[in-house]
């Protein structure tokens, strides 16, 4: 399915831009984590020449056009940006496009955060075109501590309520990975990155521990949604376990200087 969603977006850029450009694949599909709904596609196009403003309309809505001649495979899920790679690599303003969970759009420029980047860099696939990953610089462990203490202030300020749905499970596989790379300078897909805070009992014994639990299960098998509907009814009452995990979270952050 993923296979068949990035070919069709390579074959449409190739024909909007004439070739000239690479395409990189990171994020949790590129290591085989892919679990929809939970997941994005993130792609990253970097062209050899400016975009012209026709070619950036063009793209701007090509998720829409693809799904609407392939019904059935997530285009919607593509994620990312398309833009020069001089200005990618620089950090230089360039007409780019951007894909994102809100919708699409043409910018100014595109940057990954700190997590991303290193992700990109570690864990990517080159889909086609030169590599450029060896001018991309290298975040720092403190750009990495400074990017995971925004997604636990995040935490902390929006999942005090939470909702019926996966989403509300999916704060505590974040905090997961959040611990993961304070303690190892490293990023695991959401997935591996529970599991690995399990099996070092980093998450609290009890009712927190338990719906990491329950989110992993959701992650293997978003159907457990309508087949268990206890998952949909206990979505509403996990602000406190979000909340003791995030404590162990901000312990950590305090450990490693944040």
């Amino acid at each position: 399915m993923i296979d068949a969603v990035l070919s069709s977006l390579r074959a449409s850029l190739e024909k909007a831009l004439g070739g000239g450009f690479s395409l990189y694949l990171y994020g949790s599909a590129a290591r085989g984590d892919y679990r929809p709904p939970w997941s994005d596609i993130d792609v990253l196009a970097l062209t050899e020449a400016p975009l012209t403003r026709e070619q950036a309309e063009g793209l701007l809505c090509l998720r829409q056009t693809l799904g609407q001649g392939e019904p059935g495979l997530p285009f919607r899920a593509l994620e990312g940006g398309i833009l020069p790679a001089d200005a990618f690599l620089n950090g230089e303003a360039a007409l780019c496009v951007y894909w994102g969970t809100s919708g699409e759009r043409l910018t100014e420029g595109y940057a990954l955060n700190s997590l991303s980047r290193l992700d990109l860099l570690n864990h990517g696939r080159l889909l086609c075109g030169r590599e450029m990953r060896a001018y991309l610089a290298r975040p720092s462990f403190d750009e990495l501590r400074a990017d995971v203490r925004r997604h636990y202030e995040s935490i902390r300020a929006y999942a005090g309520r939470t909702a019926p749905g996966y989403y509300a499970y999916g704060w505590l596989l974040d905090i997961a990975r959040g611990l993961y790379t304070l303690k190892t300078g490293g990023i695991l897909p959401k997935t591996e990155a529970g599991k690995w805070a399990l099996e070092r009992g980093l998450c609290p014994e009890g009712e927190a521990r338990a719906v990491l639990k329950a989110a992993l299960r959701l992650r293997e098998d978003p159907s457990l949604l309508q087949k268990e509907p206890e998952f949909l009814r206990e979505a509403e009452k996990l602000n406190g376990p979000i909340q003791a995990f995030a404590d162990v979270l901000e312990e950590a952050l305090q450990e490693s200087g944040g």
